[in-house]
């Protein structure tokens, strides 16, 4: 099977599986007791639906309508698929639905209606909208999207937008305000080429005249051409931007401009016109999946070129993710009746200005960049930058309520972003900035249990994704049958330490082994036998540098795998205490647990290099360790030898570590609370920290609180990770899942980046 059918199909068993769609309904107030569903319902619903009738703005506040936004759709423009109809539209609405609740936190119900004819939808939309807080209208065909939206802005007094025209026109002016500077270029001077006129060309073309382009410095294309006045059958939106000038084609419309903005087909560019362009061009190429030039090319045609595409692969993406979750969000929060044009100019700003600020840590991690600076490569923010959530929706609810369109006013601002930085922790970012990480610099993981399904699966993924370069171990007939079955035909390393195939590098390996443990009772015989082992075959597969990372323990107990790596591999230099930690994606944020996996009874010295080991890894994943040492007492209230080994490890850490953020001996409920932290403990070093690391006593305690989580809470594990360990290695725990070998794959790949960068430093 083709790498595009086992997409289609791994597309596919995505929506179907484990239950069809991609969003669902949870309740937000308890229902176990009697009492509770006779609130939720009859009689105790009677109170709230008495309050609105006396003041409909009352839903705001007993409904969930302030968070409910309606993504609407007729399915006549979805995507590149075109009109595909409402129900096939349905999974786009879904996924939008997801993006909403992802970036900002908004709830979704997606509706697709059955009607081409404008009057009927826009009448369906308004008998609904008392039920939502917003209304995003989505892939609906010009002209009908103008009308569309024009009337229901009127008609309705929510928030109504067209994201496929203002979500587009938002992050590229913001891109092109950035551009327009670095170029030392004025709005209202330069030369602009839009290549496209459906709804996204359009609407960009009306944002960037309200920041300063002239009317009669634009030209406009569609698939006829250039769209001149003395053109017949003009509908409204083109000719507004037709020009009286003698231009007929692309070719002369390029030729002296300074601007070029590409909302059509791929590859109308050619390097030619790009030449004829007028010094330092911006040209923001955004047709998807291929732009209207190849961003290669166009880099290699013209230095001076400031370039942006709709890809994530290159610099300066225009993604509508960067615009419409956070637009949503500052309307819904003063209770907007428009979207108008001063929010819509404020969003813009905002990530105009967010792009010069200085990056966090975290997103030049994510990207892979030593330091993200405002330039030619770096016009707009990151999607995965966290700050967008705290920047973008208190501008757009400023702007609201400076235009008299807001109906409630936030008085104190800060306390706002507090509030919005919080909503960030509903959602598995980290896992995505993981995954975006490894990416930028995929390594050579060994999976060394492949002829094992699930296993198999993962390193399948891990491939397709670009996560890794996987190395199958195992039986090499198992394997092949096995990616036969999972139409797995990628040219992939497969080796099977028991052949005869990998006879010399089984006696290399063995002979390197000898070398080393010749003086502890290993004989010759013993390495060559250990060899065909899969885990110390691995393990030295990694030592010699034929691979860079490996996973390992899927089918066998942790203690079995640990062992070899620890006599092959060893820890890093300056450790003298392994340890592991997972990191659990909950819904206040990630929170890193530690020893999940090897120490059993730690003393507090141990728990103290745990906390160590544990804070490097916090930081690996960009975020500043904010550690709680747990026991079941808090500071002092009991004087058992447990509760005192946690605090001889504060004090250990205090005394020699004063930079680390910990604290304790804490109970977790304290820990996690921070107002509670606060109220009865205002001496601690936590008191109004958000703790995101829990050093536990024992191995006990750490392993059962991550597994109690995770089947509990339904939250994502990323983990154990070895921390310590000389090499990128890392052990799965018994029977993982296929999620997880992934995200433990994506790991792998970041220590062996990081550790490559710590051996090039030395140099």
């Amino acid at each position: 099977m083709s790498n595009n059918s086992r997409k289609r199909r791994e597309a596919l068993v995505y929506h179907a599986k484990p239950k069809p769609g991609k969003i669902q309904i949870v309740p937000t107030k308890k229902y176990s007791s009697q009492r509770d569903l006779s609130l939720a319902y009859s009689p105790g619903v009677a109170e709230p639906c008495l309050e609105i009738e006396k003041d409909k703005e009352n839903a705001y506040k007993y409904t969930t309508k302030g968070n409910l936004v309606a993504v609407i759709s007729n399915g006549t423009a979805v995507l590149g698929l075109g009109d595909i109809g409402p129900e096939a539209s349905k999974p786009v609405m879904e996924g939008k639905g997801l993006l909403f609740k992802i970036f900002a936190d908004i709830d979704v119900f997606d509706i697709e209606v059955d009607t081409k004819n404008v009057d009927a939808f826009i009448e369906t939309v308004k008998n609904i909208a008392p039920t939502f807080g917003g209304i995003n209208l989505e892939d609906i065909k010009a002209p009908e999207a103008f009308e569309i939206e024009r009337r229901l802005k009127e008609e309705l007094n929510i928030p109504v937008m067209h994201d496929d025209q203002h979500g587009t026109a938002i992050i590229s002016a913001a891109a092109l305000l950035n551009a327009t500077e670095l170029a030392k270029k004025k709005m209202s001077k330069v030369k602009i080429v839009v290549s496209g006129a459906g709804a996204a060309a359009v609407s960009c073309t009306k944002l960037y005249k309200a920041f300063g382009a002239k009317a009669e410095n634009i030209v406009m294309l569609d698939s006829k051409g250039v769209i001149r006045k003395d053109r017949p059958n003009l509908s409204e939106e083109k000719l507004e931007f037709a020009t009286d000038r003698d231009l007929n084609t692309l070719d002369d419309a390029m030729k002296d401009a300074d601007v070029f903005i590409g909302l059509s087909i791929a590859d109308i560019v050619s390097p030619e016109m790009l030449k004829s362009m007028a010094k330092r061009p911006i040209v923001f190429a955004m047709a998807n999946p291929n732009p209207e030039i190849d961003y290669q090319l166009a880099m290699d045609t013209r230095k001076d070129v400031i370039m942006a595409t709709g890809r994530s692969d290159h610099p300066n993406q225009v993604n509508n993710v960067l615009g419409f979750p956070f637009i949503f969000r500052g309307a819904l929060d003063v209770r907007a009746t428009k979207i108008n044009e001063e929010m819509k100019m404020a969003a813009v700003k905002a990530l105009a200005e967010l792009a010069k600020e200085p990056v966090p840590e975290q997103v030049n991690i994510a990207y892979g960049e030593t330091r993200l600076n405002f330039g030619s490569d770096y016009i707009i923010p990151k999607p995965f930058d966290p700050r967008l959530i705290a920047k973008v929706p208190p501008a757009v609810a400023k702007a609201a309520m400076e235009s008299g369109v807001a109906r409630t006013e936030i008085t104190d601002w800060q306390k706002y972003e507090d509030e919005l930085l919080e909503r960030m922790g509903s959602d598995n970012k980290i896992t995505r900035l993981l995954m975006q990480r490894a990416k930028n610099n995929p390594k050579r993981v060994i999976f060394a249990e492949a002829d094992h399904l699930d296993v198999l699966k993962a390193a399948q993924i891990v491939f397709d994704e670009g996560i890794a370069i996987p190395i199958l171990l195992g039986r090499r007939e198992v394997i092949k049958e096995l990616m036969n079955e999972i139409d797995f035909d990628a040219d992939v390393e497969i080796i099977d330490p028991k052949s005869d195939e990998e006879k010399d590098k089984l006696q290399k390996y063995a002979e390197a082994y000898f070398d080393s443990r010749n003086r502890k009772g290993v004989t010759l015989y013993d390495a060559q036998r250990l060899m065909r082992e899969r885990n110390y075959f691995a393990a030295m597969m990694v030592n010699e540098g034929d691979a860079d990372a490996l996973l390992s323990g899927y089918s066998r107990a942790y203690p079995t795998v640990v062992k070899p790596m620890l006599q092959l591999i060893g820890m890093a230099k300056g450790i003298s205490r392994v340890a592991a930690t997972n990191v659990m994606n909950t819904s206040r944020g990630p929170i890193f647990i530690s020893d999940t996996s090897i120490n059993i009874d730690p003393s507090a010295k141990d728990l103290a290099k745990i906390a160590q080991l544990t804070a490097g890894v916090v930081k690996l994943f960009g975020l500043e360790p904010v550690m709680a040492m747990l026991s079941y007492a808090n500071f002092g209230s009991s004087n058992h030898p447990e509760a005192r080994k946690v605090k001889d490890a504060v004090s250990y850490l205090h005394r020699y570590h004063p930079d680390l953020l910990v604290d304790g001996e804490l109970q977790s409920d304290f820990a996690l609370n921070k107002e509670m932290l606060q109220n009865k403990f205002p001496f601690s070093k936590l008191a109004g920290k958000k703790v995101n690391t829990l050093i536990y006593p024992n191995l006990d305690s750490a392993n059962s609180a991550y597994k109690l989580i995770k089947e509990l809470n339904e939250a994502d594990s990323i983990g154990p990770i070895m921390m310590g360990m000389n090499k990128p290695v890392h052990i799965l725990q018994l029977g993982a899942s296929v999620e997880e070998m992934v995200n433990m794959a994506a790991v792998a790949v970041v220590d062996a980046q990081e550790k490559e960068k710590a051996a090039k430093a030395k140099k």
